[in-house]
């Protein structure tokens, strides 16, 4: 037999050439590091997805909520269909409509109606409910200017034809018979408030044109000295609704400034939606 066609011998096992060793499909570990690898990005897929869909649904809370709580103030307080009022609200919608309760509803409005008198409102609500019921509570300002101030005042027992604002005082103007003549009277008053009533209390007076002492004035023409002279409350709460107190009033360039707390049943209650009464 010739050695042209031998059988060569199998080269013997040495660490440069290792054995491979193919893995059993049965065996499932290459499968279990393919999960392993790629389930972390399935889970942050979806807490990306989640986390926009939440932005979404804020946003369009956001856009939608203060068109309907505007539909609400007006139905609830009868203004008119196109009443400018703007509304804000503060943190996270989707928890407090979840809940059905808004933590704080900011309302404004430059110009608005209420029982006769028109002036810019702002008003700040807390523990709004939006399926019905009282607020947890609100107060807020009414600015009004120097002719609406007059009108509040047209009611009273002053003599008050005119009212002029210069910080931080009024001057209300008007007259008083004396022997049958028409005697022009102006008194300057610092306005404030107590126990819901307006007071106000004079600075300076001038009677027929002529500044007068208070103390003098207040002697020589008794009980009508005493009341233009004497600091003295109004009762304004037939003037505004009866669900509104008086906290305050200031007068802030051409405007008087007026503090008032509202009762949290005034937007369920048309009573207190009606004017008050004052005790005359």
């Amino acid at each position: 037999m010739s050695d042209d066609n031998s059988t060569l011998p199998y080269p013997r096992p040495s660490d440069e050439h290792p054995t491979l060793v193919v893995p059993d499909p049965a065996d499932g570990r290459g499968g279990a590091v393919r999960r392993r690898r790629r389930w972390p990005w399935a889970v942050l897929i979806v807490v990306v997805v989640l986390a926009a869909l939440v932005v979404a649904a804020e946003l369009v809370a956001r856009a939608v909520l203060p068109g309907v709580v505007r539909s609400m103030v007006i139905e609830q307080l009868d203004l008119p269909a196109d009443q400018q009022l703007d509304v804000e609200t503060e943190g996270l919608l989707l928890p407090q409509l979840l809940a059905g309760r808004l933590d704080t509803l900011h309302l404004s409005t430059d110009a608005v109606t209420l029982q006769g008198i028109t002036g810019a409102a702002d008003v700040t609500a807390t523990g709004v409910p939006l399926r019905g019921g009282d607020l947890g509570g609100a107060d807020g300002t009414i600015r009004i200017d120097q002719e609406q101030f007059t009108a509040l005042l047209s009611d009273t027992d002053l003599p008050v034809d005119t009212v002029e604002f210069a910080a931080p005082n009024a001057t209300l103007g008007g007259s008083f018979a004396v022997l049958g003549t028409a005697v022009p009277v102006s008194v300057t008053f610092t306005p404030g408030a107590v126990e819901g009533d307006l007071e106000l209390t004079p600075v300076a007076a001038s009677v027929g044109g002529v500044d007068v002492d208070l103390d003098r004035i207040g002697s020589s023409l008794g009980s009508l000295g005493e009341g233009i002279t004497q600091p003295r409350r109004v009762c304004i709460a037939d003037q505004l609704p009866a669900g509104l107190t008086l906290t305050g009033v200031e007068i802030d360039g051409d405007d008087a400034v007026i503090d008032v707390d509202a009762d949290g049943a005034i937007v369920t209650d048309e009573a207190l939606q009606a004017k008050g009464t004052c005790d005359r």
